[in-house]
Formats: structure tokens, sequence, C-alpha cells
């Protein structure tokens, strides 16, 4: 029992998932602030669209962050909570002055492929210590993300 949590689960796992989280979020929180600036400076024909696009995005992006900190703290663990962190701990890195449709949605493609990869490798190591929790959280939003992936191509395709 030594080597189990006050939540039932394995402790040597329980710290790869949180320090996985906290990856998680700090590709979030770079994600994030990438698409609230494409809110902000996106021009040209579709303006109206891309615009109302990437507020929700940025809006559901906002509440993942939420999440995924509060499932750091669930796990006994701090959540990274500084842009330096963010920065260091992040894939996704920042743009800047990125104004037209195919670049913002293209990156926001790019972004979203990497916090895939990182999903499913959390998914990974959420099941082999049956953390459902973790499972659930991140399975939830793989599910999203994959939806707005697919929808994001299909514009920049069309």
């Amino acid at each position: 029992m030594q080597d189990l949590t006050a939540t039932g689960l394995e402790k040597k796992s329980n710290q790869e998932l949180a320090t996985k989280l906290n990856e998680l979020l700090a590709n979030y929180h770079i994600y994030y602030q990438n698409v609230r600036g494409f809110h902000w400076n996106i021009k040209g024909g579709n303006f109206f669209q891309l615009h109302a696009k990437f507020e929700e995005l940025y809006t559901t992006a906002l509440t993942r962050i939420d999440e995924i900190a509060e499932r750091i703290l669930t796990l006994g663990y701090t959540p990274l909570h500084s842009f330096s962190e963010y920065i260091v701990n992040s894939t996704i890195k920042e743009t800047h002055n990125l104004t037209s449709d195919r670049d913002t949605v293209g990156t926001t493609i790019e972004n979203l492929t990497f916090l895939l990869h990182l999903e499913r490798e959390i998914l990974k190591l959420a099941d082999e210590s049956n953390d459902e929790g973790t499972l659930s959280l991140i399975s939830d939003d793989l599910n999203e993300i994959e939806k707005t992936f697919w929808m994001l191509n299909a514009f920049l395709n069309g």
C-alpha cells in the first residue's frame, strides 16, 4: 500500500501522468494564446466566420486548461502556472503577426496535431495506470480536438 496514492493510484505512474499533464497544460496555454491572437487579428474575406470560430476555440481551450490543472491537483501535484514555464515546457510555439485565413487555420491545425499526439501518450499512460479520471478527461477532449481538426482541414482544403 505504500506505493499507492490516497486515491489508490500507483505513485510512480501518478508522477509520470502529472508530468505529462503539465506538458499538456503548457501546450494548451500557448495554443490558447495563439488562437486568441488569431481571433483578434484575422483579416480577409473569411473574417466573420473565422473570428467567431477562433473565439469558440479559445473559450473551449480556457475550459480545458482549468480541467487539466485541476486533474494535476487531484493527482497530488502542482500545475505549472507561469508563462515562462509554459514556453519552456511547450512543443507548440508562439505565433506572431498571422492575419490570413490560410496561415491562422494552418497553424491551428499544426497546434492541434501536437495536442493530439500528446493526449494519445497520456491516454496510454492513464490506461496502464488504471487512472479512469485522467482517461475520461483526455478521451473527451481528444474527441473534440479530432472533430475540430477535421473541420479546419475541410475549411483549408475546400
